[in-house]
């Protein structure tokens, strides 16, 4: 049994896929090995301890500016945790990678960072950021004992901008939990039931969505899940689309979510780029079919299963009216769905996870 840190800037309750991915993944782990969770307490309502289940969560209180979590208490915890514990690091924002390296170089140990996106700069400091990619967070990445990235195609970003040795990057999958698996459905009359789930923020582009369902000449009703700083912002463009087109339903977890894939026709992602979106694949265990605009990460998961669209309203009005319009599409979707979610069950994924951690000597 192995001691194993998850590393990660957010965690439940905070929203997110990256945070679900963690949650997910350490609660797969702690059925063969000690798991501890060390976060921040943004999101979460406080700081401090919970060891309630499996998982020991540890939180540190924290700032967020420039959505890069500062939390001054979180190196002491790294620095604390036993000598050949596993660290983990999950890796999809500034400063957290620097702190690990700089832990793990001060204890000579080794570490598996596990890339899930590469940001775009936004913002008033983003400027920095193409600078900070180069030579600093290229650094950590050639540092780290392995590599974890989403897809193959990741896998070549990261070898060719990081320069990270080819025999350190492991593919391994994101997963979905047992509980979103469900049955195909017969397509049912009336509008067409469209959800979305995830952050409302800038790469999510749910303005782009909105945009799009103005276009539509299909009847369809879109369902919002999630939160973020955009949300007011949204909503008031929503409302120019008429009360009964767009709901918000706010952040939802647990039965409250799986019950919102099982009301849905079909699933809705408009972002500008992913790692390898957890969403989608919930909603293709739910038997959805799935509608997503053709960038990298959609691109990599959906092919082939899904409807990708150019990243435009048009296109993405076109594909929706397409599913609309057609029930036996809708079917067959549904079921190319259901048959590509099997491969990506947590469990099977969680193996990979520690198989990397034996190829790396950990």
């Amino acid at each position: 049994m192995r001691t194993i840190l998850q590393v990660t800037p957010y965690y439940p309750p905070h929203l997110g896929g990256l945070e679900r991915v963690v949650e997910n993944l350490s609660v797969q782990l702690a059925e063969r090995h000690e798991v501890r969770v060390v976060t921040t307490a943004l999101g979460a309502g406080g700081a401090g301890r919970r060891t309630g289940g499996p998982v020991a969560v540890r939180r540190h209180r924290a700032v967020e500016v420039a959505h890069t979590a500062l939390a001054p208490g979180l190196p002491v915890s790294l620095l604390r945790a036993p000598r050949g514990a596993v660290l983990h690091l999950h890796c999809a924002h500034a400063l957290m990678p620097e702190l690990v390296a700089l832990t793990a170089r001060l204890r000579r140990q080794r570490f598996v960072l596990h890339f899930h996106l590469d940001v775009d700069a936004s913002g008033r400091l983003g400027r920095l950021l193409p600078a900070y990619k180069k030579h600093v967070l290229a650094r950590v990445m050639r540092a780290a004992a392995a590599v974890i990235v989403l897809t193959d195609a990741q896998g070549a970003f990261v070898r060719d901008t990081y320069r990270v040795p080819a025999e350190r990057v492991f593919t391994v999958p994101n997963g979905v939990g047992r509980q979103y698996f469900m049955p195909v459905r017969t397509p049912e009359p009336g509008p067409l039931r469209l959800l979305y789930v995830g952050r409302l923020s800038a790469q999510k582009n749910v303005a782009r969505l909105l945009d799009a369902m103005a276009l539509t000449e299909r009847p369809v009703r879109l369902r919002i899940v999630g939160d973020g700083e955009l949300r007011s912002r949204l909503e008031a463009r929503a409302r120019q689309l008429g009360p009964e087109t767009v709901e918000f339903a706010g952040g939802l977890h647990g039965e409250d979510l799986v019950a919102a894939y099982a009301a849905a026709d079909a699933f809705v992602l408009p972002s500008d780029r992913e790692g390898m979106p957890l969403v989608a694949l919930e909603a293709m265990a739910a038997a959805l079919p799935v509608i997503a605009t053709d960038v990298p990460g959609n691109r990599e998961l959906l092919t082939g299963t899904g409807l990708l669209a150019a990243p435009e309203p048009a296109a993405l009005a076109a594909a929706i009216d397409r599913l609309a319009a057609d029930p036996a599409l809708r079917g067959r979707l549904s079921e190319r769905s259901a048959t590509a979610a099997r491969a990506y069950a947590w469990e099977t994924v969680a193996a990979l996870v520690e198989e990397v951690y034996a190829e790396a000597g950990l």
